[in-house]
C-alpha cells in the first residue's frame, strides 16, 4: 500500500475503482480524464492531484490504471512521443483495464518496454456497482512476474481473478465474454419482445425463463430494465457494438463464421447510428418490443430496404 496510484480514465468505470481504492488504503496520487471537470470531481474526493498532461501521472505515481474507453484512446494516452505516459516511465507498471483489441495490447507492452516500464491486462467482468465494491472479476495477461508484484492490488479490486497467459490472450478472453453476453442480451429482447406481442405477463414470463434453459445471467441483471424501460447505462450500447467488433475481427483470420454476433453488433451498432450508444445495452429491448417507437423505426427501414 506504500505504493502511488494513478488512475487514467474516471468515468463510471475508473472513478469508482479509484474510491475503492481509497477505501483500502492505498494513496491514489494522481488522476487523469480527458474531460476535465471529471478528474477534478475524483481527484477532490481521493485526495489526488487532477492533471492536466499525462506525464505528470507518471511523475506523480508508481502504478497506473488506466480504464479507456477503445483502441484509438489507448493509442493516445501510450504514444511513443510527448506527453504521454512513456514520457520518464522507466520503472513504472501500467495495469490496463479497458476492452481493447488484443493487437493494441501487444503494441503498448511494446512500446513500454522500450522505455523500461512494464504493462499488466486486467481485463474486467462486471459493472459499476462491482468496482465501487471490489468485487470484480478480473482476467490477467501478461508477464506472470508482474502479475505477481501487483496482485494485492488487484484482489482489492476483485472478488475472483484468472491469470489467462501471456499479453492479449486475456483481451482475446475478454472479447469472447463479451461476445456471448451481447448475443444472449439480443436473445432475451427479442424472447421477451415476442413474449409481449402474444399477450403473456412478463413478469411471469421472466419466472418461467429463471427456472429453465432460458436462464442466463442477463436474465438477472437485465430482464426487467427490459420490461419496464430503465436503460440507465451500466454497460453501453456503444461498448457493446465495440466489443462485438472485436470478437468479429478475431473471428476473420481465423477463418470462424459467428453469423449470431455479426446480427447483434448490427442491432447495436443501429443504435449508435440512432444517437442511442450510450443507453444501457438493455435498450436494445426498444428495437424488438411491439409498439415501442424503435421497433417501429427498425420494421419501417426493413420495408423500405424490401422495395429497393
Amino acid at each position: 500500500m506504500a505504493f502511488k496510484i494513478g488512475i487514467v480514465g474516471v468515468g463510471r468505470m475508473g472513478s469508482n475503482m479509484a474510491l475503492r481504492l481509497k477505501d483500502c488504503g492505498y494513496q491514489v496520487t494522481a488522476v487523469f480524464d480527458s474531460q476535465s471537470e471529471l478528474a477534478e470531481k475524483v481527484a477532490s474526493s481521493v485526495g489526488a492531484t487532477a492533471c492536466r498532461h499525462l506525464d505528470e501521472v507518471t511523475q506523480l505515481a508508481q502504478w497506473i490504471v488506466t480504464v479507456v474507453t477503445d483502441d484509438q484512446a489507448m493509442d493516445r494516452i501510450f504514444k511513443t512521443s510527448g506527453r504521454s505516459l512513456l514520457k520518464n516511465a522507466k520503472g513504472k507498471i501500467f495495469i490496463n483495464c479497458a476492452t481493447v483489441s488484443p493487437a493494441t495490447h501487444l503494441k503498448v507492452e511494446k512500446r513500454a518496454r522500450k522505455v523500461g516500464a512494464r504493462t499488466l491486462e486486467a481485463c474486467m467482468a462486471s459493472s459499476i456497482t462491482q468496482a465501487r465494491q471490489g468485487t470484480l472479476y478480473l482476467m490477467c495477461g501478461g508477464d506472470r512476474r508482474t502479475y505477481k508484484r501487483v496482485e494485492p492490488l488487484l484482489k482489492d479490486l476483485s472478488a475472483s481473478m484468472r491469470y489467462i497467459g501471456a499479453s492479449g490472450k486475456a483481451s482475446e478472453v475478454k472479447a469472447l465474454v463479451n461476445m456471448v453476453m451481447n448475443i444472449n442480451t439480443a436473445g432475451l429482447a427479442e424472447g421477451l419482445g415476442l413474449g409481449a406481442a402474444l399477450g403473456h405477463d412478463l413478469g411471469m414470463l421472466r419466472e418461467v425463463f429463471s427456472q429453465t434453459g432460458a436462464n442466463s445471467r442477463v436474465l438477472e441483471t437485465d430482464g426487467e430494465d427490459m420490461q419496464h424501460r430503465d436503460h440507465d447505462c451500466y454497460f453501453s450500447a456503444a461498448h457493446a457494438a465495440k466489443d462485438s467488433g472485436i470478437a468479429l475481427s478475431m473471428a476473420k483470420p481465423a477463418g470462424i463464421p459467428l453469423p449470431l454476433a455479426e446480427a447483434t453488433f448490427q442491432q447495436y451498432a443501429l443504435m449508435e447510428q440512432w444517437g442511442l450508444g450510450e443507453w444501457d445495452k438493455s435498450g436494445i429491448a426498444e428495437m424488438t418490443f411491439p409498439g415501442r417507437a424503435l421497433a417501429k423505426k427498425k420494421a419501417a427501414r426493413k420495408r423500405q430496404a424490401r422495395k429497393k
